[in-house]
C-alpha cells in the first residue's frame, strides 16, 4: 500500500494510471467548428446537424451499446486555430470528429487527424487542396468538391444564364481562389468570353477600384469565390455606383449576414449549394428528428453534419471502435443517409454529390431554382 501511494503521482504524471471510472462508457465525437468570427452561422449549421443526429441516436439505445459523447470545440473558421483545434480532438481522446467548416482551417488540420489516427469527416470543406494535399485514409467528406461545385456552375452559367461575357473575383483564398478557378477552368471550352480574373483583398471596406474596372469591362455576369463578407460589400458598393450586373458564388456566400451587408442588393443574387435534402424521400423522420430537438434542418450544412455522425456511428456498429478498422470500412461500403447513398473514393470524398442553384428574393430567403 505504501510502495502504491509512492508511485501513484509519478504514474498519474505520466499518464499511466487508469481507473474503472474510465473514458470507455461513451464514444466521444470531437466537433471543431468556428463558434466566433464571421463564419459561425457555418459552425451552427453544423452543430445543429450533428448534435440532432447524435441526440437521435442516443435516445435509440446509442451505437453498440454506448452514448456518443460531443465535444464542442472552437475553430474559429481560422487557418492559425486549425492545429489547436484539431490537437484538443486528440487530447480531449476521442477517435472520432465531424471536422471544419472551412476549407482554409481543414487543410492544415488534416495532417493531424492523419498522423494521430482520428476518423473525421467534413461536411463544409469543399477544397480539393483537403484530400489532394495528401493521400488520407482517416479522413472525409459528406460534401462535394470544388471541381464537383465548380463545373456544375459552369454549366449552369453556361447553358441556363447563357452570358457572353463574364468577371470572375475571388478573395485570394484557399476557397475562394480554388472555386473561382474550377468555375474559369469549366467555361473555357465553352462560348462565354473571360473579360477578368481578379483576386480582391479581404477585409477591405472599400471595392471601389474592383468595381470601376468591372464597368468598364461590362460583363453580364459576375462570379465571386469566398466569403459572404466580402460579396455583401462588392454587391451593395455595385449597385450604389450603378454597376447592377447579375452576381453569383458558392456556398461560402449562403450566410444570413449577407443580408445585412448588402441590404436590397441581394436580391436576384445566384448561390450553389447543396441541393434541400429536407425535400429528399424518406428523410421525414431526421427532419422530425429536428423538430423533436428544436434545432432547423435548413441551410447548407445541417443535413450533410447530420449524415456524417450517421456514417461514423454504422461503420463502429458494423466493425467497433477501432479507427483503422472504422476508416477501412468507410472505404469499402455504402451507406444510407440524410443526404442520399454515400459511397467514397480511394482520397475520402465522395463519388457523387448534389449541387443546386438557389436564388435570393427581395425578403431575403433562398429558393431553390430547377437545375
Amino acid at each position: 500500500m505504501k510502495l502504491f501511494k509512492q508511485a501513484a503521482p509519478l504514474l498519474m504524471a505520466l499518464g499511466l494510471l487508469t481507473t474503472t471510472n474510465s473514458q470507455a462508457d461513451t464514444i466521444k465525437i470531437g466537433i471543431p467548428q468556428p463558434m466566433t468570427g464571421p463564419a459561425t452561422q457555418y459552425g451552427d449549421q453544423i452543430q445543429a446537424g450533428a448534435l440532432t443526429a447524435i441526440d437521435a441516436i442516443n435516445a435509440a439505445g446509442g451505437v453498440k451499446g454506448k452514448q456518443l459523447e460531443p465535444l464542442l470545440i472552437d475553430d474559429g473558421c481560422e487557418p492559425k486555430q486549425a492545429v489547436p483545434a484539431a490537437n484538443r480532438v486528440v487530447n480531449s481522446g476521442a477517435r472520432f470528429a465531424v471536422a471544419h467548416a472551412c476549407s482554409g482551417t481543414t487543410v492544415p488540420a488534416v495532417n493531424v487527424y492523419e498522423q494521430e489516427g482520428i476518423v473525421a469527416i467534413t461536411p463544409g470543406a469543399t477544397s480539393p487542396l483537403v484530400t489532394d494535399t495528401i493521400k488520407p485514409h482517416y479522413f472525409f467528406r459528406t460534401i462535394g468538391r470544388d471541381d464537383q461545385q465548380g463545373p456544375f456552375a459552369a454549366e449552369y452559367i453556361a447553358e441556363t444564364i447563357k452570358p457572353t461575357t463574364i468577371a470572375i473575383l475571388h478573395d485570394k483564398q484557399t476557397y475562394g481562389s480554388g472555386v473561382a478557378s474550377q468555375v474559369r477552368d469549366a467555361l473555357e471550352p465553352t462560348d462565354v468570353k473571360l473579360e477578368m480574373f481578379e483576386g480582391i483583398n479581404v477585409g477591405d471596406s472599400d471595392y471601389s477600384a474592383v468595381i470601376t474596372k468591372l464597368k468598364s469591362t461590362n460583363p453580364d455576369l459576375i462570379y465571386f469565390g469566398g466569403y459572404h463578407a466580402e460579396l455583401g460589400l462588392l454587391l451593395r458598393q455595385a449597385r450604389e455606383q450603378g454597376l447592377n450586373t447579375q452576381f453569383m458564388g458558392p456556398e461560402g456566400v449562403a450566410n444570413d449576414d449577407l443580408v445585412a451587408i448588402a441590404g436590397p442588393a441581394v436580391e436576384g443574387l445566384l448561390v450553389t449549394l447543396p441541393a434541400d435534402f429536407t425535400k429528399m424521400e424518406g428523410n421525414e423522420q431526421i427532419i422530425e428528428h429536428f423538430n423533436t430537438y428544436k434545432r432547423s434542418p435548413n441551410g447548407a450544412f445541417n443535413m450533410p453534419a447530420y449524415a456524417a455522425v450517421q456514417i461514423i456511428a454504422q461503420s463502429i456498429e458494423a466493425v467497433g471502435e477501432d479507427a483503422d478498422a472504422v476508416a477501412d470500412y468507410m472505404h469499402n461500403n455504402t451507406f444510407n443517409t440524410a443526404i442520399g447513398v454515400v459511397e467514397y473514393d480511394e482520397k475520402g470524398d465522395l463519388k457523387e454529390f448534389e449541387f443546386a442553384v438557389y436564388k435570393w428574393d427581395a425578403d431575403g430567403n433562398l429558393e431553390q431554382l430547377e437545375n
